[in-house]
């Protein structure tokens, strides 16, 4: 079906609604270029609402840093020292998460108004230009990014930005899922995620360069488990992000196969993750606590899988570069498809 707009706030949200052939819906708002709902069937084919957020569009200006289903940028994650160096010149960023920068700075792309550039059959492309010096980051940068419902029940993501300058860029987008669509508990779900190691993180959740394999760690994910089946283990990692998963996972990527899998026994729906991207961030919602949007949102009541590049990246040589060349085209895509069992 054609995408239509439903509703224009007073502030001037726009919130457009796609609709699949089967019936798969998903509203997604302007303010954020957020999904604001995502309406998937359940095995007994009743249509369950399996993202966090807030039913009111307007409510998002005042989410308290949740992210619910944005799209991150400049850079997702985490920048140690909200500062890096680029062609031999230091940038300071704006230090949003105590002294470090995270998902863009204290406006990023998440609380920007974005500009529809095209809906058509189950989908919508969005805009935004990042000027020069915005969060302290260099270059005037164009973002798009498309969503679409396929026909086989997939939410396909594609992003692209073209920069005048040379910059960073390494986009994600910020959706909270629980396949029971209740929210009362996210650590049921079962979890696969192809990745045989994480990249360590300090005190201050900042990547310091270490790779640890997950074998015989809490972890470890390359057989299906709970996502709470080891949450509770006497693990530093875990302590650091407030008992729970907040950790970045270097994928084994094909191309082909998923990156990660949730399953909810209780609704029989199956999220299945693929994207071109080299790493993913595991988040068990640690920082959820009673939240009100469109329900209570309790500690530990949704997770994030963010399809992303290496977090603090640009302070780290190792790591793939996030950097974005002056007249390079960035494009990058991830698909949560959707089924059940």
């Amino acid at each position: 079906m054609q995408t239509r707009l439903i509703e224009k706030s007073e502030t001037g949200i726009e919130t457009y609604l796609l609709e699949n052939g089967n019936g798969m819906k998903a509203q997604v708002i302007t303010y954020g270029a957020r999904i604001q709902k995502l309406f998937v069937n359940d095995r007994y084919g009743n249509p369950i609402d399996v993202v966090a957020g807030f039913d009111d569009a307007e409510e998002y200006r005042n989410d308290r840093g949740t992210y619910f289903g944005a799209t991150v940028g400049r850079v997702a994650n985490r920048i140690g020292g909200a500062e890096f160096s680029l062609n031999g010149e230091s940038y300071k960023l704006f230090n949003n998460d105590g002294k470090n920068h995270l998902h863009g700075g204290k406006e990023g792309f998440d609380k920007k108004l974005w500009t529809v550039e095209d809906c058509g059959e189950a989908s919508i492309m969005l805009s935004y230009l990042s000027r020069d010096k915005e969060e302290g980051y260099p270059g005037n940068l164009k973002v798009g990014v498309t969503y679409k419902l396929s026909e086989d029940n997939a939410l396909e993501i594609y992003y692209e930005a073209e920069s005048d300058g040379d910059t960073l860029c390494s986009l994600t987008n910020h959706t909270y899922f629980n396949l029971d669509g209740r929210f009362k508990s996210a650590l049921e779900h079962d979890i696969y995620i192809n990745a045989d190691a994480v990249t360590v993180v300090d005190s201050e959740l900042i990547p310091d360069g270490q790779i640890m394999r997950v074998q015989n760690t809490p972890f470890d994910f390359t057989t299906v488990k709970p996502l709470g089946k080891d949450i509770a283990a006497d693990d530093v990692l875990l302590k650091n992000a407030r008992g729970g998963y907040d950790i970045n996972y270097v994928l084994n990527n094909d191309g082909k196969e998923p990156v990660a899998t949730a399953y909810s026994r209780n609704s029989g729906i199956l999220m299945s993750v693929y994207t071109d991207k080299p790493c993913m961030q595991l988040y068990s919602g640690n920082f959820l606590d009673g939240f009100k949007g469109k329900t209570v949102y309790p500690y530990q009541s949704a997770f994030c899988m963010e399809a992303q590049g290496y977090p603090n990246a640009c302070n780290i040589p190792e790591f793939e570069s996030i950097v974005l060349k002056a007249g390079e085209k960035y494009s990058s895509f991830t698909t949560y498809a959707f089924s059940c069992k």
